[in-house]
């Protein structure tokens, strides 16, 4: 399966900014991603587009209805190493608060343009990217987008990246669950202006901590 058709290289310099992240020394190890509920919207059915652009599903002319969001970052393990052929997954509701599942609210309303669900396969330097819309908020949760990470066949972390400037994110249920402040700080993401952009994008960057050491790995 090709994880990275009509990836972000197609973005050109934008996805080059986004991923071309710093490479640190770290003296000790880093604050793990905390898990975080899948949830009860993990596709049943996946779609049969399930690449890192979610705005368009395969070679439809029409895009997704929303703010185009470009959210990358790298998958780390504790020592700050990237890990590379880990599959990242993300799914998220639409515009219209709903997700590519058959029990999600406003389902009837669903954008059948926004495919709600990708992948993306990290090479060496841990990096993956996505093309999606800028979450929405929906009854009881503040925006957020859902984020699984496998390596090998098996599952090593689900968490969320929630919109850090949504309003009333300091009240969601999901977040306060975190007692660890450093740690809850680690699943949030700032969402911001791209430079230029004449539709309104913008762009978060969303680094994730595995429990894995070099010695696991």
């Amino acid at each position: 399966m090709d994880f990275t058709r009509r990836t972000l290289l197609r973005a050109g310099a934008l996805g080059a900014g986004i991923l071309a992240l710093p490479r640190w020394a770290f003296a000790e190890e880093l604050a793990r991603t905390p898990r975080l509920t899948e949830g009860p919207f993990y596709p049943t059915r996946l779609p049969l587009d399930t690449d890192n652009d979610l705005l368009v599903i395969n070679d439809a002319i029409t895009p997704a209805v929303g703010t185009v969001a470009h959210v990358g970052g790298r998958i780390l393990d504790a020592a700050g190493n990237p890990v590379r052929n880990a599959l990242v997954e993300i799914w998220q509701v639409d515009g219209k608060g709903a997700y590519l599942h058959e029990r999600s609210a406003n389902g009837d309303k669903r954008d059948a343009n926004f495919q709600g669900f990708g992948r993306f396969l990290t090479g060496s330097s841990g990096e993956y990217y996505f093309r999606t819309i800028r979450p929405v908020a929906y009854p009881g949760r503040v925006p957020h987008i859902h984020v699984k990470v496998k390596r090998g066949g098996k599952e090593l972390l689900t968490t969320q990246c929630i919109d850090k400037g949504a309003p009333g994110v300091e009240r969601d249920g999901v977040l306060r669950s975190i007692r660890d402040p450093k740690r809850r700080e680690a699943v949030l993401a700032a969402f911001t202006p791209v430079e230029d952009s004449e539709i309104g994008e913008v762009a978060a960057r969303f680094d994730i901590v595995l429990g894995l050491t070099p010695e696991s790995r």
